[in-house]
């Protein structure tokens, strides 16, 4: 009892109160400063990407919408069901593995953040919530916030990132560049439930732990530790992305460039050598990596080369003689073209996929028509590079420029992880993702670099006229503000001045909002466009299908839009944006692209196919979705354009679309100009591609709506639905019809 009342004596308890204040934080004017600034951009990044909300709280683009599925699967079912559940709503008649056809890592996080909520009680369905058969689903309603949360967890990475590289000033910059990346918005505004909503994010965190870990400065214990973070942060990484693999060509290229500089050391060793090993250990646990496999694919072969390297260096710091030194390097260059020598003789070495290897070698021109037609999959423009950057694109050299000038351990890795992502944006314009942190870290390095002297100016004490006279080629404040200015200036015109194409809409919004302020793909009924209201033709199209068709009814389409029914309508497809099934995707587009006994055949065949596995479903619904004019001439974004892709697919000929008519469907120019460009002036009925069904499809739904068009009735198909039907005065967006139609198949 003594002994309580001593331990709570007055003494001791006013000691610990003491010690207690000695832990508590010392708010300088600078680091205020700093923490305030950090909080304004980290909530500009927050608000920027609620923008689209405007037009409704939806899912964005079409592949988050499986995410969704994926994510709301592990919180019914658990976080272990994925790696059993055959999704059979996908790809029927055979279904969807899912656990060797996906990436969990996106799910599996967006679903602990919301079981943790939901635990806290708090409430998944805002106000602002949008009407609709998923809008009651708090799951559904998390997911779309989910990306803004992430991208401002990624900008606050980045401030950390960029502290390390240069300072705070840099941090801040970096961050602030970042939360106003048109490429980097596009693809974490409010919706955009994929990826690279964690990919980014990852990359980031695994750079500022792998360098920080390799700190000649750091205790040994602190370079483990950072080690482990940077490992973990790797391997969820290949749980979410196939991009994982840049940022391990970005390492190795760093570790091979240290090693020619002579920066090795026994710290770089432990580093590599405790990251990837736990990496790769995460890494073989997922399905869709196909386990060990994993560790025999080309990148993480050279992974297991540059270890051995490493370990090659060790050894040789302990070994007296040169003589000895040479023979232990031959031996182990022996030993590893040997070894290698072995797996490819075997077959044992897994390549990469086609389109990464479109990446690396820009001049192997990628020849499957499936992955040929993914718009992300085209080379990126460079005027898309100054659209995200503006006047930042003149700093980036710069930025190259004082990062060579002071090589330390992370301006080299900046310098490769700038060239590197720059060569291969310029071959997939999804990789412009990408390179976004590493332009806005060269661009906030340059632009702090360069004003720094500057400002160092300004808070110098004013040289009086005897003291000017006498200092000749002095710059003056007067002069330093002035560049200041005019820096600021530059910066107004990037990020406040409104483009040239919103003036002419007549909404003047600051340019750098332009990728932020547009409308998820569904509320814009897939159109490139901003309307002012959101546009119900899918909404309701997909809507109608979930409430008036069989409940095990299989709907064919074009694979654009198969997440949108198994998601929305909740049907079967039979294709969709996964487009993993190639040969399957050929015969939808060859149904489309056939005449109408022979889209009725390929159809016969799909459902004999379903029969063999048991099931009774049939294919008796068919989708298309056309756009046009008030005239009724083709606009290009829907089924009138993609038919091309249908026929090249179909017939696996990147030309197979010439048979049907060159430019429109069922219609062709009988001869060319003199430069070589088809003659508009001789357009000519193309009988083959005016007898297929999307085309006889799409002429009896444009006449539904523009009655000047004449067509006859399909004669198997009957158009049992098509967007807007009811409403008194069919409305355009744009001067666009967006049609969605749904034919039932009749014998």
């Amino acid at each position: 009892m003594s002994r309580i009342r001593k331990a709570f004596s007055r003494e001791n308890i006013t000691d610990a109160f003491e010690r207690l204040g000695g832990l508590r934080v010392k708010l300088t004017h600078s680091l205020l400063l700093e923490l305030s600034l950090l909080l304004l951009i980290l909530t500009l990044a927050f608000t920027v990407r609620l923008l689209p909300m405007r037009w409704g709280y939806y899912i964005s683009e079409f592949d988050p919408y499986y995410q969704y599925r994926l994510t709301n699967d592990i919180v019914q079912n658990g976080y272990l069901h994925w790696t059993t559940w055959q999704d059979t709503m996908s790809w029927w008649p055979w279904g969807r593995d899912v656990a060797y056809t996906s990436f969990p890592g996106l799910a599996l996080l967006a679903a602990t953040f919301y079981n943790v909520l939901n635990a806290l009680g708090v409430p998944m369905v805002p106000a602002a919530a949008a009407s609709g058969s998923l809008a009651a689903d708090p799951v559904y309603n998390f997911v779309i916030i989910f990306p803004v949360i992430m991208a401002t967890l990624t900008c606050l990475a980045m401030y950390f990132f960029g502290k390390d590289i240069g300072g705070k000033e840099i941090g801040l910059f970096a961050a602030f560049f970042l939360a106003l990346n048109g490429s980097y918005i596009g693809r974490t505004s409010l919706g955009f439930f994929d990826d690279e909503t964690v990919g980014i994010f990852s990359i980031i965190l695994y750079s500022l732990f792998f360098l920080r870990a390799i700190d000649k400065e750091r205790p040994m214990k602190n370079t483990l530790i950072y080690s482990i973070a940077a490992g973990l942060s790797l391997g969820y990484l290949f749980t979410a992305w196939g991009a994982s693999r840049f940022p391990v060509g970005l390492t190795l290229i760093f570790v091979v460039v240290l090693l020619f500089l002579k920066r090795y050391s026994s710290r770089l060793l432990v580093t590599f050598g405790t990251t990837y090993s736990i990496a790769l250990l995460i890494a073989v646990n997922i399905p869709h990596l196909l386990g060990y496999r994993f560790l025999l694919e080309t990148t993480n072969l050279a992974v297991f080369g540059v270890f051995a390297l490493l370990c090659a260096f060790e050894v040789s710091l302990h070994l007296t003689t040169p003589r000895r030194k040479t023979w232990f390097a031959l031996g182990i260059i022996a030993v590893g073209i040997a070894a290698f020598a072995a797996l490819y003789v075997t077959g044992n070495i897994q390549p990469l996929a086609g389109r990464y290897q479109s990446i690396l070698n820009p001049f192997e021109r990628l020849t499957n028509p499936v992955v040929v037609s993914v718009q992300e999959h085209r080379p990126a423009a460079w005027g898309t590079i100054y659209y995200d950057l503006g006047i930042g694109i003149l700093f980036v050299p710069v930025g190259f420029y004082f990062a060579s000038q002071n090589p330390t351990n992370r301006n080299i890795y900046l310098i490769l992880f700038g060239l590197t992502s720059i060569y291969f944006a310029s071959a997939f314009v999804r990789l412009t993702l990408i390179l976004a942190p590493a332009l806005c870290l060269l661009w906030a390095l340059a632009l702090v670099r360069v004003l720094r002297p500057f400002i160092t100016l300004l808070r110098e004490k004013p040289i009086t006229f005897k003291t000017r006279m006498r200092i000749e080629g002095h710059v003056g404040r007067e002069f330093s503000a002035g560049f200041l200015i005019l820096i600021f200036l530059l910066l107004t015109l990037t990020f406040v001045f409104p483009s040239t194409e919103s003036r002419i809409r007549g909404e003047p919004f600051p340019r750098v909002l332009e990728q932020a302020y547009v409308p998820v793909t569904i509320a814009a009924a897939s159109l490139p466009v901003k309307p002012d209201q959101a546009v119900p033709d899918w909404f309701n199209a997909l809507n109608w299908m979930r409430y008036n068709l069989p409940s095990d009814a299989v709907i064919a389409s074009w694979w654009d839009y198969g997440y949108w029914i198994t998601t929305i309508s909740d049907r079967r497809s039979l294709v969709d944006n996964a487009t993993f099934n190639t040969t399957q995707i050929e015969q939808v587009g060859l149904m489309f692209m056939s005449n109408q006994t022979g889209a009725l055949q390929v159809l016969d065949n799909l459902n004999t196919a379903g029969s063999s596995r048991g099931s009774s479903s049939k294919v008796e619904y068919v989708v298309a979705f056309f756009t046009f004019d008030t005239s009724g001439n083709d606009v290009g974004y829907g089924e009138e354009s993609k038919w091309r892709w249908m026929a090249n697919i179909a017939f696996k000929d990147l030309n197979g679309y010439k048979r049907f008519g060159n430019y429109t469907l069922g219609q062709d120019w009988s001869d060319t100009n003199s430069d070589g460009q088809p003659s508009q002036d001789e357009l000519i009925d193309n009988p083959l591609g005016q007898n297929t069904t999307l085309y006889a499809m799409m002429q009896w739904g444009k006449s539904k709506r523009v009655s000047s068009i004449t067509a006859s009735e399909p004669t198997h198909f009957e158009l049992i639905y098509w967007s807007q039907k009811d409403s008194t005065s069919v409305t355009t967006i744009s001067g666009v019809n967006a049609l969605v139609t749904i034919w039932k198949v009749r014998r």
